[in-house]
């Protein structure tokens, strides 16, 4: 096990590789495993506030199985001296008839790949995929040559703003829409292995340590996968930069939180990173086939996790406690007692809060186990779980006549005293920009104007801040995908998950962040990183 975790640590790996060989009873996380030998956390990060890498780079020597070798700017296919004409002409073939492609049998393609010498693997999908990516890629680079030699031919006549002007007109267009299909179907090849990061971390009990005493010396971090490296074959893809959304508005554009998360804060700055997840079974997720919560608490080094719909028992809670990994000792669980299985809250903290509550304060509201409060030095903390109105919207009069007015008093209340962060899974999409298909969920549960209209008057109209809005006022950002109908692989969502601030705290918040290559669950993890 130790050599596993050292292995894990100090060398970047595909995720789902890992998990194949790593048994996931043995990375129950920061949540269920006890780290063997461990006293910290080993960060790959040398700032955790910096945005995430959603792509590990491996080195160019290692042969990746099953991936399609196809050409780029920087890695050309070699070819034998009397394959090139043959080679040529195929290229040339399908650059003039690309239509042809669809039309072939399985045996037709395989013998087209192997002549282009692309590896001829799989079923004909696969196969007509890998094709299509070449073709992609050859016709990108072939464009690219075009328009240099058209910025060669022009410069020596117009001036350089001039000329940059002619090709945005002439070629922008029909470049975004080449580039934007390679990176919804483009996964990740290069990489490159990381030397071991050596984390020191002071003890912390409250706020005061900074985090510029947590040391962290390493000699080599691997560089990110820029934007213009548009790789070929597959690893990973993201499906969230592309804009999905049936009725989008022209200033929208796509998240991706590798290119629109802020600079990481100076090293001298005291904050505090927190994320929030609705797991949809906490159980359930920790013993599926690749998922590690180590991994994840490893990659953002968060202060404290704050989890939905944990659907644990009591009985279960106090044997998850026993096992947390050194580092995050203070945990706090709520469950339904109602309906066992069902619901349920927690805060999982690094930092031990100055006292704790547990739901409304009202009997008739916390019998769900949907609210869990901690008061840390400077502010409060609340992660809740808000009624969904159910199947036929049964619950839809209790939800917006009863709970939410309750927890808008009851946030308003903890106000009085410090300043509140509310986070979790508030089931309401608030605006358009916030669900894939709002013309078609007008009567659907967490979209209907009655919540809409709740969630303003009884949060934002009270003083609370959506951070992520603020932050991303035209970003079209979901955190919920249903598993009908393949929500998740078109970026059909919602946005269902938020952290709220109050006012007075708005203009702390460094980042509020999405996290949607994170897997396991309907929903996917949120973060926010707030200056103290």
């Amino acid at each position: 096990m130790k050599q596993l975790l050292h292995f894990v640590s100090s060398t970047s790996i595909n995720l789902t590789s890992v998990q194949k060989h790593f048994s996931t009873k043995s990375l129950v996380c920061c949540l269920c495993v006890k780290a063997m030998g461990s006293k910290r956390l080993k960060r790959p990060f040398s700032n955790s506030s910096e945005p995430i890498s959603l792509f590990v780079e491996v080195n160019k020597d290692i042969k990746l199985k099953g991936l399609e070798a196809t050409p780029s700017s920087k890695n050309h296919i070699i070819v034998k001296e009397n394959d090139v004409d043959s080679y040529s002409i195929e290229i040339e073939r399908l650059r003039n008839d690309p239509a042809i492609v669809d039309t072939m049998t399985v045996s037709e393609l395989r013998k087209t790949l192997k002549s282009i010498r692309v590896p001829a693997k799989g079923r004909k999908e696969d196969l007509l995929s890998a094709l299509k990516s070449f073709m992609d890629n050859n016709m990108c680079e072939q464009d690219s040559q075009i328009r240099e030699e058209q910025v060669l031919s022009i410069s020596s006549e117009k001036p350089v703003d001039d000329v940059s002007d002619t090709l945005e007109t002439d070629e922008l267009n029909k470049d975004k829409t080449r580039l934007k299909q390679l990176e919804s179907e483009s996964k990740i090849v290069k990489a490159t292995t990381k030397k071991k990061l050596v984390v020191k971390s002071d003890e912390v009990s409250d706020f005061k340590p900074s985090r510029a005493k947590r040391k962290v010396s390493t000699d080599d971090v691997s560089t990110v996968v820029q934007s213009d490296e548009i790789s070929t074959s597959t690893i990973q893809t993201e499906t969230w930069t592309v804009l999905a959304h049936k009725k989008p508005q022209k200033h929208w554009i796509a998240y991706n939180p590798r290119t629109m998360r802020p600079p990481p804060l100076s090293r001298d700055t005291k904050f505090v990173k927190l994320l929030s997840w609705n797991v949809n079974g906490l159980r359930a997720l920790l013993k599926l086939e690749g998922f590690s919560a180590l991994q994840l608490a490893q990659r953002e080094d968060f202060d404290v996790l704050c989890l939905q719909e944990t659907k644990l028992q009591e009985k279960d809670t106090e044997e998850i406690k026993q096992r947390l990994l050194d580092g995050y000792e203070n945990s706090f669980w709520t469950c339904s007692v109602s309906k066992l299985g069902y619901s349920g809250t927690a805060i999982i903290s690094r930092i031990k809060p100055l006292s704790v509550r547990y739901g409304l304060g009202i009997s008739d509201h916390d019998s769900e186990g949907r609210l869990v409060t901690v008061e840390f030095d400077t502010f409060y903390l609340v992660t809740g779980y808000v009624p969904n109105s159910g199947d036929g919207l049964k619950r839809l009069s209790y939800r917006v006549t009863e709970w939410d007015p309750a927890l808008s008093n009851y946030l308003k209340e903890l106000e009085k005293s410090k300043p509140v962060v509310l986070t979790g899974d508030l089931n309401c999409a608030h605006e358009e920009i916030d669900i894939y298909n709002p013309a078609g969920n007008k009567r659907s549960a967490g979209f209907t104007d009655e919540e809409r209209k709740s969630f303003e008057t009884n949060l934002l109209s009270k003083g609370f801040v959506d951070t992520f809005r603020r932050q991303h006022p035209g970003v079209v950002g979901y955190t919920y995908w249903g598993y009908r109908h393949g929500g998740r692989k078109f970026n059909r969502g919602w946005r269902l998950d938020y952290f709220l601030v109050s006012e007075s705290i708005a203009d702390k918040v460094h980042d509020s962040y999405i996290l949607p290559d994170v897997v396991g669950s309907d929903h996917c993890p949120i973060g926010l990183v707030m200056k103290l």
